[in-house]
């Protein structure tokens, strides 16, 4: 991940919320921040803003940018994974108008003014609006993108694979999925909230979900050694060996020697699930994972 320089660095959840509730209470007036996928970061912004808010993603041209501003003046402003914005000449000039450290901010648009005159849009308009960035890496592309980043607090979460898991204890409400990854904590350099769903959708689905949960974290030998513990068929090493064997792995001393690295340092907390699945994610797990884990 590359990341702003002088970022603040968090790495728990109730840091991360503490940072995101000082902007939602008006505190901060830029908030960039950058994080891994599957952590949870819009959700939180999103809990904390509790829907007033201009929520902008995905494909977003700058002229569009200016008209959402104007359709919602003075609310804070979220652009989350837009990363192709900050990345223009027009972009990073439109943003640095908005995060300037006056409480009232002025923003203009001298061009297409047909189009702004049909949507009863001027071309120059104060807001109070205050922004925020969510992205999964940032780049200081130039000078402009340096000035942007300087006007606000840019926060780095990275959060270790332990308290990953502890927050989705928090939501999470299946157990055999939720000790298997905590059994596994240690193959992951970087945790993800999607792999607790990814693997609740296979097994609602019939499929074999620990066979295909551990090829996200693993390959090679050491990922055949991990599925032949995890399947439920084999019942003694010796036959764990075989099997190894059988499949091109290596030799006996190979699959041992694999075992012994992917033995687990520590044991997670024993946590209890007392979440039910609900009904409505059930419907659109999909659309779940876009709106809360992008």
């Amino acid at each position: 991940m590359e990341a702003a320089p002088l970022a603040t660095r968090l790495t728990t959840y109730l840091e991360l919320e503490q940072i995101v509730q000082a902007f939602a209470r008006g505190h901060l007036n830029l908030l960039i921040l950058i994080g891994g996928h599957g952590l949870g970061k819009s959700r939180i912004v999103r809990q904390a803003l509790d829907g007033q808010v201009c929520w902008l993603e995905g494909n977003l041209s700058v002229f569009g940018l200016y008209c959402q501003l104007w359709k919602h003046l003075h609310a804070p402003v979220v652009l989350d994974d837009v990363d192709g914005l900050y990345a223009q000449r027009d972009g990073v000039r439109l943003l640095k108008c908005l995060t300037q450290s006056e409480q009232t901010k002025s923003v203009s648009w001298h061009t297409d003014a047909l189009t702004l005159q049909l949507q009863c849009i001027p071309q120059e308009f104060q807001t109070a609006s205050r922004m925020a960035i969510i992205a999964n890496q940032w780049k200081t592309l130039n000078r402009n993108v340096a000035a942007l980043q300087d006007r606000g607090h840019v926060v780095l979460f990275e959060p270790s694979p332990l308290e990953v898991h502890l927050h989705v204890a928090t939501w999470f409400w299946d157990r055999d999925i939720f000790d298997f990854v905590g059994a596994r904590l240690h193959w992951l350099e970087e945790h993800s909230m999607r792999h607790y769903l990814a693997a609740w959708e296979l097994k609602q689905a019939g499929l074999d979900w620990r066979r295909l949960l551990l090829s996200r974290c693993l390959s090679g030998r050491a990922l055949l050694v991990a599925q032949l513990q995890a399947d439920p068929r084999y019942r003694s090493e010796a036959e764990r060996v075989q099997a190894f064997q059988a499949a091109g792995g290596g030799s006996r001393a190979t699959y041992f020697n694999w075992s012994r690295k992917l033995q687990g340092r520590r044991t997670p907390p024993d946590l209890g699930l007392r979440n039910p699945p609900p009904v409505a994610w059930i419907a659109d797990a999909a659309g779940f994972l876009r709106r809360c884990w992008p």
